[in-house]
């Protein structure tokens, strides 16, 4: 069976290397072991380094070193192109170019803690076709696949 294929946007990505324990650290954990695998996209990346360094700018180190034990799965931002078809996937245009590089990544999921943009417009996951759920509905998700 493949391992459970999700992608994370930058606040989960962020909030599992800020954070010791949680459901966002629980995933990077679990990539690390190679029981799932995690994309992010190139903006993810510098969306997160730029929050890490503002934020919290001593966790730096450990946020390049979840980059390589994690082996994360980077992918090329999509095409402006790709973001204009699909600008009307998500109503926070500064979020299209993340749902419409998940959606070309085919991944099983879309993780984010992101809930005003994402998870309450439940339309966001119709129309991309993706799951998109918190890390903890991550965590159930992939419980589900690894128990099968």
């Amino acid at each position: 069976m493949p391992s459970p294929h999700l992608f994370m946007d930058s606040s989960a990505l962020f909030a599992g290397v800020v954070s010791a324990d949680g459901a966002s650290r629980a995933l990077l954990l679990l990539a690390e072991g190679e029981l799932i695998v995690l994309t992010v996209s190139e903006q993810v990346l510098t969306e997160t380094e730029r929050a890490v360094a503002r934020k919290v700018p001593k966790a730096l180190p450990t946020y390049r070193e979840a980059l390589r034990s994690t082996r994360l799965r980077i992918v090329h931002n999509p095409s402006s192109e790709d973001v204009e078809a699909h600008r009307d996937i998500i109503a926070h245009r500064a979020d299209v170019p993340i749902v419409v590089a998940a959606m070309q990544a085919e991944v099983g999921y879309l993780v984010t803690l992101n809930r005003r943009h994402f998870l309450d417009d439940s339309g966001v996951a119709a129309r991309s076709g993706l799951r998109i759920g918190t890390p903890g509905d991550a965590l159930v998700w992939i419980r589900e696949r690894l128990v099968q």
